[in-house]
């Protein structure tokens, strides 16, 4: 079973307001982050407006993502959906598709308890043979997956990895103390990606690496390389980004930020509005400050 670790960018939905996909700016950019060093793709991650597109409309992104890559780099899809069946259903589908993994997406109506979040992922996980990433965001799942509960699910054999957007680096330390044998966790936006992989974390899966891949390998390799103090100059460089992003919209600053190196991505699925002008000029600004990064 293919090994997942380095830089993972989630990748954006450029869709026009009728639904159709803009499938050359998609397959332009995945172009793009594979010459500049991504290590794997992901598509329908919080970035991907995954809870604003129709059933169809995903899959039309994942077939472009994984037909755009050609192998060159794993592919995994993210998974997302109240009921469990539908979720499993899904899941096999984009591993029927060519998917290396799936990204499972917890979303919730009703309160669940720990055993009913546990077999959410379950079901998912016993649908395919494909590696699962276990994606946790207390803030929109409004669900917190404990490390007891992570520990359950790194039990199931193609359990293999988690993104834990909570914040709280005391769980991430506990889990990868206690679980880190069965499985490896990705840092996402709201840690410091750095400081997960000197915990013991394989990479990044996150929004900032669309539209600043260079850099994010660039810190990766740092970090593989024990060149501690440069990482560190980096990684403080780079967090301006991720404080941009809490500060503004993930999925509207990074479609304003691909828009503005030439990648016509289009406005933010609505509701989501299009990044303010003052929003806009930050990150031209940040961007302008990275340049030299690489």
């Amino acid at each position: 079973m293919e090994q997942f670790c380095g830089v993972f960018p989630y990748i954006v939905s450029p869709v026009n307001e009728d639904g159709t996909v803009r499938e050359d700016v998609l397959k332009n950019l995945v172009e793009h982050l594979i010459e500049s060093g991504v290590h794997g793709l992901t598509p329908l991650g919080s970035t991907g407006e995954f809870a604003y597109l129709t059933w169809e409309i995903r899959k039309k992104i994942v077939e472009i993502v994984v037909k755009s890559a050609s192998s060159k780099v794993p592919v995994v899809a993210g998974v997302f959906h109240r009921s469990s069946m539908e979720a499993a259903r899904q899941a096999q589908e984009f591993e029927d598709m060519g998917v290396d993994g799936i990204l499972a997406v917890l979303d919730t109506y009703f309160p669940l308890n720990s055993d009913q979040v546990f077999s959410y992922f379950e079901t998912i996980a016993k649908k395919v043979q494909c590696p699962i990433v276990i994606y946790t965001n207390p803030r929109f799942d409004n669900t917190v997956i404990s490390p007891e509960i992570i520990g359950r699910l790194a039990d199931i054999p193609n359990v293999l990895y988690l993104k834990d957007a909570s914040g709280n680096m005391g769980k991430l330390m506990t889990i990868i103390t206690n679980y880190g044998n069965n499985i490896k966790v990705f840092s996402a936006s709201a840690t410091i990606p750095l400081f997960v992989m000197m915990m013991g974390g394989v990479g990044w899966m996150a929004g900032p690496a669309c539209i600043i891949p260079k850099q994010s390998v660039k810190l990766y390799n740092l970090f593989q390389e024990g060149k501690w103090d440069q990482a560190i100059d980096l990684q403080k460089r780079l967090w301006q980004m991720n404080v941009a992003f809490q500060k503004y919209n993930l999925a509207t600053c990074i479609k304003a930020g691909l828009e503005i190196q030439g990648f016509d991505v289009g406005d933010p699925i609505p509701p989501l509005t299009p990044l303010s002008d003052e929003g806009r000029k930050e990150v031209i600004r940040i961007l302008a400050d990275l340049k030299d990064c690489c």
